[in-house]
């Protein structure tokens, strides 16, 4: 509703500028034009005229025909603007001096008309400006026409301004729109205002009827660029023709166009972050460390099938994930790898790695996710490299998204075959595993790999779903284990003896696990959700879900992992999953659900939840009327992310120190 609309609007401003006033105390400013000093100004225009101008191109988008194509979520200044001189009096001299306008001339980038009298209606068609001179004055005034400036991508978002003591900076699009005048000489500018269109990003390729899925969403990604506008943002205040004209050249309604009051890209915030000078205000250096469970282990195929490995990113490297493809591509012994890509890298390892093991002579199938949002181009791209490897190459399922993370190596060992698996909540992605919070599971446990190699089987089309020894899969009996689950704890809580449920996702939106948590919640059962987002279950209502506890964690790294907890009468289950608790992921993906065997990770995995739920420093709590609130910050202070690297920091350390203690004697030398 709209009240909605107006309250995203005003958080969003408000979270920006928080952000920019504590950079400000620390002696980093973004400058506003009206906040720009005369030597400031002069400084900008020498630069605009000698580095910015030339990139420039205009684009008189009234008109031209057909309009050219607005790329979605690229910045643009809006100009009105007219002949110089009055339509009478055309050797008048300019109304305005060439140069960079202050913020009182024409608005700047904040969008207000200054000294601008043409208003249209909301049909965006251009109008006669109303003329300001004295009634009695037959000169008329010009029309002024729209002309939209494409801020060039190739640019810095943020130019360097001379300050005392700290660092000024201004923004590319604010100083575009000051430098209008300069931009059109000939012209008298009216009013500015910054815009940035988003457009629908969804491909509908219908999998089941293409006959080549790969070049249909090729020509689907390429026609994103084309898809209609969902929304304009525009800087507040802004000229209503300017406004008008947009929103009804888009085809929008006015809940669709939002009024930003200072950044529309909070993206930029980025290269903020990356101004040189400012360390002490960044985080302190977490890197990955060794994993816990290799430890001790040089060969990864011993430690392997030695036990099984738990892997926590980012905390432990994700670095034996590419090693363990890298050595299976070099090893004789390997005979097949399979493996499901859904996101990866730009330049990824992983399948640098599949593909030299193809040239190996390896039997290497992957199955590549052509779906997979926003990585449509970059998953195509390495579907086609692949092949040219001499990859067996699959491109999903018909009707479902395979979002699913498994590798399952086959090596010959001896005189027997052995088979590694790795299963994990997180993509085979070097690059977000040290941003992502995921778990992943090495594992040669014989049920397991045999269910994993009947998955591969299953996305080949070489055999249907059958009975599975220890995974559950998505749409095919998934999301009826979880209600299974929740049910069998429903039946075994008592009142001495009350169940628990503890669950991490990113989501909860399905409608029948929503009911089956109220279900449990008033049989007594004790739930406890860790919902990093969307969340449409609502605790602590009466007679519904008073045992119901619900809290998000934002915080340094995107929180990730999906891990489910069933206290079973004291017969404790715990379960990663690829999945969330979305209808899409149960019943319109292929996920897995997989058990963790091994008692010493499921005892690691519970402790890691509870420590999510001491969590009093980034915790939000989701309250009965949908509202969030900070967890109380009682007793000790628990950053569950922090303890988590130091937990890591401190297993490394550990065993640095034991192999210290225990360094054989050597004979000295002679």
């Amino acid at each position: 509703d709209q009240g909605g609309y107006e309250q995203l609007q005003a958080e969003h401003t408000q979270g920006v500028r928080e952000v920019l006033d504590q950079l400000a105390e620390h002696g980093l400013r973004v400058l506003r034009p009206e906040q720009w000093t005369p030597t400031q100004r002069r400084v900008l225009e020498s630069r605009f005229a000698e580095e910015i101008l030339p990139v420039l191109t205009p684009l008189a988008i009234e008109e031209l025909s057909p309009r050219p194509l607005l790329p979605s979520l690229q910045l643009f200044v809006a100009a009105l603007i007219a002949p110089a001189a009055p339509i009478a009096d055309q050797d008048s001299p300019a109304a305005e001096a060439a140069g960079l306008a202050d913020d009182n001339s024409r608005g700047g980038a904040s969008g207000s008309p200054a000294g601008a009298s043409d208003r249209s209606s909301a049909g965006g068609k251009r109008r006669q400006a109303r003329s300001e001179a004295p009634a009695q004055s037959k000169v008329q005034q010009p029309i002024a026409k729209l002309v939209v400036v494409p801020v060039p991508t190739q640019c810095p978002r943020f130019l360097t301004l001379p300050g005392e003591n700290e660092v000024c900076l201004a923004r590319m699009e604010d100083v575009i729109a000051a430098g209008c005048g300069l931009l059109f000489p000939a012209s008298s500018v009216k009013a500015t205002a910054v815009f940035r269109i988003t457009r629908d990003a969804d491909v509908s390729v219908d999998a089941e009827d293409a006959e080549d899925l790969l070049r249909e969403m090729e020509e689907a990604v390429l026609q994103r660029r084309r898809r209609a506008a969902v929304r304009l943002t525009i800087s507040a205040n802004a000229h209503e023709r300017i406004k008008n004209w947009l929103k009804d050249w888009l085809g929008l309604r006015e809940e669709e166009v939002y009024e930003i009051d200072g950044f529309q890209d909070a993206a930029a915030l980025w290269e903020l972050a990356a101004q040189p000078g400012f360390d002490k205000l960044r985080n302190a250096d977490w890197p990955p460390q060794r994993p816990r469970d290799l430890i001790g282990w040089d060969d990864l195929w011993e430690a392997v099938e030695d036990h099984d490995v738990l892997l926590f990113h980012p905390y432990e490297s994700f670095d034996p994930i590419v090693e363990l493809l890298e050595q299976a591509a070099a090893d004789p012994n390997v005979l097949a790898i399979k493996q499901t890509l859904y996101r990866t890298s730009g330049d990824s390892p992983v399948v640098r790695a599949l593909q030299r093991a193809a040239q190996q002579g390896k039997e290497v199938t992957v199955l590549v996710e052509l779906r997979a949002r926003f990585d449509e181009a970059r998953n195509i791209s390495w579907a086609r490299r692949l092949e040219d490897a001499g990859c067996h190459v699959i491109y999903g399922v018909a009707g479902l998204k395979t979002h699913a993370k498994a590798l399952l190596i086959v090596r010959r060992q001896g005189s027997r075959i052995a088979r590694y698996v790795h299963l994990s909540t997180g993509n085979y992605n070097e690059r977000t595993a040290r941003l992502y919070s995921d778990i992943g599971l090495l594992t040669c446990n014989r049920d397991i790999a045999a269910d994993v190699a009947a998955f591969f089987n299953l996305l080949t089309g070489c055999s249907e779903a059958v009975g599975w020894r220890t995974l559950s899969i998505a749409p095919a009996g998934l999301k009826q284990r979880f209600l299974d689950l929740i049910d069998r704890e429903i039946q075994v809580s008592t009142a001495d003896k009350p169940g628990l449920i503890m669950a991490k996702v990113n989501s909860l939106q399905d409608p029948d696990m929503v009911r089956a948590l109220y279900r449990a919640s008033k049989a007594g059962v004790k739930v406890m959700l860790n919902v990093r987002g969307i969340c449409c279950l609502r605790p602590g209502l009466k007679g519904y879900s008073e045992n119901i506890e619900v809290r998000s964690i934002v915080d340094r790294y995107l929180e990730h992992a999906r891990i489910f907890y069933f206290h079973n009468g004291g017969h404790e289950e715990v379960y990663l999953s690829s999945a969330d608790w979305m209808r899409r992921n149960l019943e319109r993906r292929l996920e897995i659900l997989f058990p963790v065997p091994d008692p010493r990770h499921r005892r690691r995995l519970i402790d890691i939840l509870h420590t999510f739920f001491a969590d009093n420093q980034k915790a939000r709590l989701l309250q009965p009327d949908g509202s969030y609130v900070p967890a109380p910050r009682k007793g000790p202070k628990v950053r569950a992310q922090e303890v988590f690297f130091r937990q890591a920091v401190a297993e490394v350390r550990q065993s640095e120190k034991a192999a210290a203690e225990f360094q054989p004697l050597m004979k000295p030398k002679d």
